[in-house]
Parts: C-alpha cells; structure tokens; sequence
C-alpha cells in the first residue's frame, strides 16, 4: 500500500543576518562604559504621532511598479497598523489584508502570473488567501504605512528636517530605511504622502480614514478567512506518499506524506507546512483533504488528513457491494502555509479590540461600499497520481 507522489514548491530568496563581536585589550577591559542619556524627541515629532495614533487610521492611494508594470494600490490602514484593501493592475486585482504584522494576498492565477515575478507554481496561491511575496507590493504595509509604525519613526526625526513644497504647501521630508514621510510643517503636523523605499518606490497620497465602521467592515471577514494562508517563501522536498486506514472503510482514507524544508537555509520562526491532497478513482472525485503542522528543527516532518466525503463512502459502499477491482488514486502536494488556523481567533480579537477603541457610536454614518471577496474559483489540481486498489469483500 505505497505509492510514491511528487511536489513542487517555489523558491524564494532568504536573507540571513550575521553579527559580529569585537573585544578589546587589556585597556578596553577596564574602561568603564559612559552614561549616555537620549535626548527627547522633537516636540513637533511627539505631537504629529499623537495624532496619527489618536486619530481612525489613514487612507493611502499609489501607483506600484510590479513587474515593470503599474499596479494602482488603494489601502487603508488601522491605526494600528492592520490594513485592508485593493491592487489593481489592468484588469487583475488582488485583494489585501495586513494583520498581525504580515500581509496576506488574494488574486487569480492572472495576478500571480503577472505580477509575482519569482513564484513559481503561482497555481498554488491563486485564488486563496497567500502570504504576500516579498515582491509584492514590494514593501512591509504595517511597518511602512501604519500610523503606529510611523509614529515611531517620526520619534527620531530631527528637529529641523528639509522641507519641500507640495502643491503649495510647506511640509517636513523625513527619511528613514524604509520610507520617506512628508508632513506639514505647521501644526497639526499633518502626513501629506509617503514614499517607500526601493527600486520605483511608490508615491502614496495620504488622507485620514473618514469611516472608520467600513474599514472594520471589510478587515475583519478577511482576516477571519486567513486560517491555513499559504507561504510562497517556503519550498518542501516529499518523500513517499502511503494510504492507511483506506481498504474496506467506509468512513474514510488516510493520506500520509513525509516532506523536509529545504529553502529556506534556516527553519524560521514559525514555519509551517500544509498538506492538499485528493482521491479519485478512474478520473471521478472522491474527496479532498488537508492537514498542517509545523517545521521542527530538523526540517522534516509527516503531514496526513483524511478524506471523510460521501463521495467516498458511498463509493467504498459501492466497492463492498459488489466485488470487483476499484482502484483509486491520490495526488498531493506540500506548500507552506503562513497561519494555522488556530491562531485566528487571536487575530480577531485584537481587531475587534481597537474596533472597539476607535469606532465611535457617532461615527456610525454611511461610507463608501465595501468590496467583497472576489468570485475567482480556485481548484486544487494537485499534482502526481497515485493509484491503490482496496481489498476485496
């Protein structure tokens, strides 16, 4: 009962970070370290993050260069830092969603062809809500748009920034590693655009978010939807696909697939892997399933699930009934996978906590429309068949 099955997964570049100590002499040993103290930041920069902070969050519209292509960008943004919006290049969309610090993807195969240059299998994402490759938008959202994110920022801006004229106006250019932040030199200190690092940065125009009830409106659903994301950043390696549990059982079958991480170099924090897999017999579905779990140390694992469809029992009723040969196939396939599902609920109640906090019984009014999910069908279509044949009665 062992069949062997292939998977493919995409590659990703990592970047690792070194550190280096140096030590001294007999001299440096007993020089004693001085006191240092911080200076405070500047007042304008305290009370320009109060602001962004205090406020309902920002709203943010840009065109991106994906691909070598524009890619209009439409993004709000809790303050935060959760983010919920649209990417639009053409006629391909993505939808976004930023929460607990990592931005998340959701577009047809189109999008991810188009514009996630890198991915292979791009097939695997579509159509399902992805963690965001690092080419797309091309920027960490929370850490670079986030009121909150900026505030901080904003807290080591000197005191006497250069300025610019936009569109008449006086404002402050603040430039850190990730961005550049242009805000009003005249109190209230007012954030008119911010410009993200890298190769054709974007530009994006600001203005406070005005309904703050449609923002939540739309983020939380799609965090709710997040449970199982899919990690582009991490590739598997399978080993051999085993059935258990399968022959002469009506309540289902189990799949079993060994997979190892092989890129990136190091396990990071957190990784995961997601098993998909499918049974058919002789080109007829007879299920799906999925399972989960997480990369130890030693990069390799076991993932199964078990398919429990009536297209399974009523097959396998069928198979008992009358004796016969019925074989029967598995494809799957083992991709990373950003979020497990249990960790959801945490995600939630931290939206529904600042929901809560910045959403005013008077700011209840009508908004712009929401956009809802996009109708894109994904189908799984793992890859590699499989076949078994179960006893006979």
């Amino acid at each position: 009962m062992v069949v062997v099955a292939g998977a493919a997964a995409v590659v990703v570049v990592a970047g690792t970070a070194a550190a280096v100590a140096l030590t001294g002499g007999e001299d440096s040993a007993k020089a004693k370290p001085k006191a240092t103290v911080s200076a405070p930041p500047p007042a304008w920069t305290v009370a320009a993050g109060r602001d962004l902070t205090s406020g309902a969050g920002l709203r943010y519209e840009g065109t991106l260069t994906l691909g070598g292509q524009p890619v209009q960008a439409r993004l709000r943004v809790t303050p935060a830092g959760a983010a919920t919006g649209t990417l639009t290049g053409g006629v391909l969309t993505a939808e976004v969603v930023a929460a607990g610090g990592v931005t998340y993807l959701k577009a047809g195969p189109a999008f991810w062809q188009t514009y996630a240059s890198g991915v292979a299998h791009p097939e695997y994402y579509a159509g399902r809500w992805s963690k965001a490759p690092d080419s797309v938008p091309g920027f960490d959202v929370p850490d670079v748009l986030g009121p909150k994110a900026i505030a901080k920022a904003l807290a080591k801006a000197p005191a006497r920034p250069p300025t610019e004229d936009v569109n008449g106006v006086r404002a402050f250019r603040v430039k850190t590693s990730d961005a550049e932040y242009v805000l009003t030199t005249a109190s209230p200190y007012r954030l008119l655009a911010v410009r993200p690092a890298g190769q054709a940065a974007p530009r994006f125009t600001v203005a406070p978010v005005a309904a703050p009830a449609t923002l939540f409106a739309e983020l939380r659903p799609r965090v709710a939807r997040l449970g199982g994301a899919a990690d582009p950043s991490l590739r598997f390696t399978p080993g051999t696909l085993t059935f258990s549990n399968c022959d002469q059982n009506t309540s289902g079958c189990t799949v079993n697939m060994p997979a190892t991480l092989t890129e990136p170099a190091s396990v990071p924090d957190g990784a995961r892997a997601a098993l998909r897999a499918a049974i058919s017999s002789q080109g007829e579905p007879l299920g799906t399933c999925t399972g989960s779990g997480p990369v130890p140390a030693n990069r390799s694992l076991v993932l199964r699930c078990t398919v429990t469809s009536k297209l399974w029992r009523h097959w396998m009723r069928a198979a008992l009934d009358n004796p016969g040969s019925y074989p029967y196939e598995a494809k799957a396939r083992v991709v990373g996978e950003a979020l497990d599902v249990a960790d959801v609920p945490k995600l939630l109640a931290r939206v529904d906590r600042e929901r809560k906090a910045v959403v005013k019984a008077h700011s209840a009014t009508p908004g712009p429309a929401v956009s809802g999910e996009p109708s894109v069908k994904h189908s799984e279509g793992p890859e590699v068949a499989t076949s078994q044949t179960p006893g006979t009665p």
